[in-house]
């Protein structure tokens, strides 16, 4: 199992064409991701060479997944458009399917357009919006798996520990952190830190819940806004297994943009020591360093009965 995305998903490239599009999708291939070609307006008929193979591109995404039946899409298209692009993909995989995975790396799109496309996606339920401003969604496999996104492929395995993280350098590093003590991971989610977005730490942590291959949480917050104090207040009512959460930021000063639009410390609230305290106070095992992860993971393991 794993959430959302199986290892098996086949995925399109939205902006397939364009320079990031096609590196990226190139790494998605290498890594065994089953990419079933892109789409960029006014390019369909083309095609695009991934590792050596030829992959078809569509002019509009409902195209690509009426061809395809694709289960997932990921955007690299630059700011201006990626709110109209993210609607176009919710839009075609409803009428379609009825479900689907849009995955936005896009940074840097126009707070407006985000509202406008996050309120798209909330009137469509069975579609899921991970992002933007974010490296995606990976699920390793025995061999590759399902990489939606920017992430490096070759430090993932395959195991029982759930990681959803605003930050996507400190994904990695919690990625690292768990292989250091032995242990793989079911489903990696780089939820973004911008003030409007899809997914939250909540959607994760209920999937997480019922997924029967995550056995243990690993959760990353950073300063700025309250979503951490919600998501501690939902684990200590709604999740079983063992979670522990890194919040980053905790030096910064109030009023300074930190890394992501919403890493902001604003009247005195969201502070790093706040959301510490929520987690505390929810039987989150804390790790005051990103360096401390594994070695947290491994004493909630054991407190669980989870590993020797």
């Amino acid at each position: 199992m794993a959430i959302w995305i199986p290892e098996h998903a086949k995925v399109i490239v939205q902006g397939i064409t364009g320079r990031q599009g096609r590196f990226h999708a190139d790494k998605m291939v290498e890594y065994g991701t089953a990419i079933v070609g892109g789409c960029t307006p006014g390019k369909g008929g083309q095609t695009v060479e991934l590792q050596g193979k030829d992959f078809p591109v569509w002019n509009s995404v409902r195209d690509a997944v009426t061809a395809t039946d694709a289960d997932a899409t990921v955007i690299y298209v630059p700011p201006p458009f990626a709110g109209e692009a993210i609607m176009e993909a919710a839009e075609a995989f409803d009428a379609i399917k009825g479900e689907g995975v849009i995955v936005c790396i896009t940074e840097g799109i126009p707070i407006l357009d985000m509202v406008k496309a996050a309120a798209y996606v909330e009137q469509r339920p069975g579609i899921r919006l991970i992002g933007p401003n974010c490296p995606g969604i990976i699920t390793p496999g025995e061999q590759g798996g399902a990489k939606i996104g920017i992430m490096p492929g070759h430090i993932h395995a395959k195991g029982r520990i759930g990681i959803v993280s605003k930050s996507g350098t400190l994904t990695y590093e919690a990625v690292a952190q768990t292989m250091s003590i032995g242990e793989g991971q079911s489903t990696c989610v780089g939820i973004g830190g911008d003030p409007v977005n899809g997914t939250g730490f909540i959607d994760c942590l209920a999937a997480f819940e019922t997924d029967p291959q995550t056995e243990a949480i690993v959760m990353i917050g950073e300063i700025g806004g309250n979503a951490e104090q919600e998501a501690a207040a939902y684990a200590a009512e709604h999740v079983s297994k063992p979670i522990v959460g890194f919040v980053a930021g905790s030096t910064a000063p109030p009023g300074k943009r930190m890394g992501h639009a919403g890493a902001i410390i604003s009247g005195g609230k969201g502070t790093a020591e706040e959301k510490f305290e929520a987690f505390r106070a929810a039987g989150i095992a804390c790790a005051n360093d990103p360096s401390e992860i594994g070695q947290v993971l491994l004493k909630a393991l054991q407190d669980a009965g989870l590993r020797d």
